[in-house]
């Protein structure tokens, strides 16, 4: 058997249609979207297949409404027989790979992620924030630069992408300085579209509610190793990951570190699970040249069906 690792998408990864194909097809799928929308209190569904955009784009919407696409993907991936040994999730995906290990349900997932992005959402309308990819520098480079800047405001790393992409976060201010001292050592900087200053100290305001509404759920021990954005490591104490998805909300993702880390354990198949494909792109420049290994990428019917083909 091949050792499989599930990876999940988080935001920025939306477009509007996403699952769509997938609802059509399956009834668990529709139960899942059903679920997603009765948690919101909105259509979620009809904001994935119809849009508009704005409306899907909103923390509060896209949160859960990206995370029932993974899971409508999920679901199907399993029900065909294909399971992993490994899954990890990039910040909001983190919480589909909790279901994909069976540390929560994905009804609970969805409730998570719905009081996730409404906290967020709420700290983001009182701290006005921003977020940059830096493009060039390595890990230790960026480090420097943000520690040089960050008197002038809130500042600090929130994804390490990939060796040499480094998404910085904070005040609108200190991240436009940190990104010039970038271009001025060659690097290029990229300014997101996003609401709020993610992985930051911006939005730490939601830090405690957040804390209080995940320790009324049951965290159950991991049924696959995952690989956790806080440490890049595994863990198999549900309390304890309890805890790391406590500390994520304002911690760096490490998923250059994640990925290494998978490489070490030997996975030959690495599946993106959900819309898009912003982590395989990723993985193309993660995993070291010469590396015998299988990528997919499954995010409706069609890109199913090839997984099928190719894996059972």
């Amino acid at each position: 058997m091949k050792k499989i690792a599930f990876l999940f998408p988080g935001q920025g990864s939306q477009t509007v249609g996403m699952g769509h194909d997938l609802f059509q097809e399956y009834d668990f799928v529709r139960e899942i979207f059903a679920a997603a929308d009765d948690i919101a209190g909105v259509p979620l569904s009809q904001y994935c297949f119809k849009g508009p955009m704005e409306t899907l784009t909103e923390t509060v919407n896209l949160q859960p409404a990206v995370t029932a696409v993974n899971l409508a993907c999920l679901d199907a991936i399993q029900r065909a027989g294909i399971t992993c040994g490994f899954s990890a999730g990039h910040s909001l995906g983190e919480y589909s790979a909790l279901a994909s290990a069976k540390v929560v349900s994905m009804a609970d997932t969805l409730r998570l992620v719905f009081k996730r992005g409404e906290l967020m959402h709420r700290e983001s309308l009182k701290q006005k924030g921003a977020m940059s990819a830096i493009i060039g520098l390595d890990i230790q480079a960026v480090n420097t630069l943000v520690e040089a800047v960050r008197n002038t405001g809130v500042l600090s790393v929130a994804n390490h992408n990939s060796q040499q992409q480094i998404v910085v976060t904070g005040a609108p201010e200190s991240v436009a300085a940190v990104s010039e001292m970038a271009k001025s050592q060659g690097a290029k900087a990229i300014p997101l579209k996003v609401s709020g200053a993610w992985h930051s100290d911006l939005i730490k305001g939601a830090e405690d509610e957040f804390i209080a509404y995940l320790n009324t759920f049951s965290f159950n021990c991991p049924a696959n190793a995952i690989i956790h954005n806080v440490t890049a490591d595994r863990c198999e104490d549900g309390k304890a990951i309890q805890r790391l998805m406590a500390m994520q909300l304002c911690s760096p993702v490490r998923w250059y570190d994640s990925i290494r880390r998978l490489v070490s354990e030997n996975v030959e198949v690495f599946v993106e699970v959900g819309p898009g494909r912003v982590l395989t792109g990723l993985l193309k420049k993660i995993v070291p040249q010469g590396y015998d290994h299988q990528v997919f990428a499954v995010g409706n019917m069609k890109t199913l069906e090839t997984l099928i083909s190719e894996l059972s």
